[in-house]
């Protein structure tokens, strides 16, 4: 089945969480440092479960955000070389010779949808891009806000910031794609944002 016929291979990806989690780990790369460099790594543990604590970050310690913070980039680094594997083996499965996994170029070709996958691929993508899925609307939109909220604590203004980071991030991956973005990525966006709403209307 040809992916520009099935929306699920193109948005599977949602690239505007790599983007944003970039953005964010620029506005923060020296805080997120100062604090590591402090504390010793905690041990791993559930990242669902810590996924979830991270709407209670106001009340978690340096140490503790640091250590979410962590397991929140490792989560998504694992899933995303999950994802890329699974396409170059694709890719290479059709004669397409495609070499760099990880640059725009990746995303140029996602977004063309010029290549085949096989029925146990689109399942699975349909699955991660569903309401509950990985890469869905929700627990995207969530990873975002929970990795800025990590950061921010109970920081208002730093909150701000790393919201206009995300945005930044929502723009970059708008030129990595090379054009507009399916339309998954701005329902993630829209739900975001309603999370900033949300946690700015709890600290007046």
């Amino acid at each position: 089945m040809r992916v520009d016929q099935d929306m699920a291979m193109r948005v599977y990806s949602q690239p505007t969480q790599t983007s944003s989690a970039s953005a964010l780990s620029a506005a923060a790369e020296k805080q997120t440092s100062d604090v590591a460099a402090s504390t010793e790594r905690q041990p791993d543990v559930d990242r669902v479960e810590i996924s979830k604590d991270a709407k209670d970050a106001s009340k978690m310690s340096a140490s503790e955000r640091a250590s979410l913070v962590q397991s929140l980039k490792d989560d998504l680094n694992s899933q995303m070389t999950r994802f890329t594997n699974m396409m170059v083996q694709n890719f290479q499965k059709q004669g397409i010779n495609f070499s760099m996994a990880n640059g725009d170029d990746f995303w140029k070709m996602m977004a063309s949808g010029n290549f085949t996958v096989d029925e146990k691929t689109k399942a699975d993508a349909q699955q991660a891009i569903s309401e509950d899925g990985f890469w869905g609307v929700k627990q995207t939109s969530q990873r975002i806000f929970d990795f800025a909220a990590a950061l921010a604590g109970d920081d208002v203004e730093l909150m701000k910031k790393y919201q206009a980071a995300v945005e930044k991030g929502f723009g970059e991956a708008e030129k990595s794609w090379g054009g507009s973005l399916p339309s998954i990525c701005g329902d993630t966006h829209t739900a975001v944002n309603k999370l900033f709403d949300d946690y700015y209307a709890q600290h007046k």
